[in-house]
């Protein structure tokens, strides 16, 4: 594949998740809100009125696709129908880019519908790489690859997690969706420095922020994007925006949704965390 510029790719700014709670929300255009992330599971239909809603939104706003169903990690071959619908809808919405997550959801053939974290070995990372690779042919784009919180990790790891993730992007030259608050939240579970991971991960290379809240479980704290980003996460993408400068964020809500004045403010803080730092880079 022809290698492509790290910064190819647009600056959207700060956005949401685009949720069925929040629809007619949107639709007002409340101007804080500059781009919507959609799941892309959920369009990958040939008609009917998940599309007419899409349609009516990408009238408004730039859309990005963030999917949840690749399995790059997997080592069931690749599923080639899934890849053909993905790229039929990307042709129809033509968004700013289409992200996955750096995880394996499935084997022989059955989704686990959870994003299981890999061995970050030499043969894990030649067999992602080489995935990535064809992904991004069948596309005829880059894609943006999302570090997953984990709760378990490998005996046979022989790289850092920062590392494996640094390496799959230079090598098949992806591009990275680099999730705050899995950050803490692996960090926080397997004891390692969330600082460390940041200066891990290569500036070029970061395309997009996640932004979410947790759980903080009896032993382990879980990623359920059901609660207001925490302090912690909060602090974290201030040393985010720091090292990696502007970069488009957007918040994650997938339940106990607030009322919408409240997730417009924690979109309003993450813009007034970041942009007197940007305005200081300058």
């Amino acid at each position: 594949m022809t290698a492509m510029r790290p910064d190819a790719l647009p600056y959207l700014g700060y956005g949401l998740g685009l949720r069925v709670e929040y629809y007619e929300a949107l639709l007002a255009s409340p101007p804080q809100v500059q781009w919507l992330e959609v799941v892309s599971e959920n369009y990958m239909v040939d008609g009917g009125l998940p599309l007419t809603w899409l349609e009516r939104f990408r009238e408004r706003f730039p859309l990005v696709m963030h999917g949840v169903s690749m399995s790059i990690g997997s080592t069931d071959p690749l599923d080639q129908d899934y890849l053909a619908r993905l790229a039929a809808l990307a042709q129809r919405i033509e968004p700013a880019w289409v992200s996955d997550h750096l995880c394996w959801t499935g084997v022989q053939g059955v989704n686990l519908h959870d994003l299981m974290p890999l061995p970050y070995t030499e043969e894990a990372l030649d067999h992602v790489v080489s995935r990535v690779k064809h992904v991004q042919d069948v596309l005829k784009r880059r894609i943006l690859l999302e570090n997953v919180s984990s709760y378990v990790s490998f005996a046979q790891s022989q790289l850092t997690e920062w590392e494996f993730i640094a390496e799959v992007a230079e090598r098949s030259d992806c591009l990275i969706l680099l999730d705050i608050n899995n950050v803490h939240v692996s960090a926080t579970n397997h004891g390692f420095s969330s600082s460390d991971y940041l200066r891990g991960i290569p500036v070029s290379r970061v395309q997009q922020f996640h932004l979410a809240g947790y759980e903080q479980g009896e032993r382990l704290i879980i990623d359920t994007h059901d609660a207001p980003v925490s302090n912690a996460v909060w602090a974290l993408y201030v040393e985010a925006v720091r090292r990696f400068g502007r970069v488009s964020t957007m918040i994650e809500r997938d339940d106990h949704f607030p009322p919408w004045a409240d997730l417009l403010a924690e979109l309003d803080h993450a813009r007034a965390l970041a942009e007197p730092l940007l305005r200081d880079a300058a």
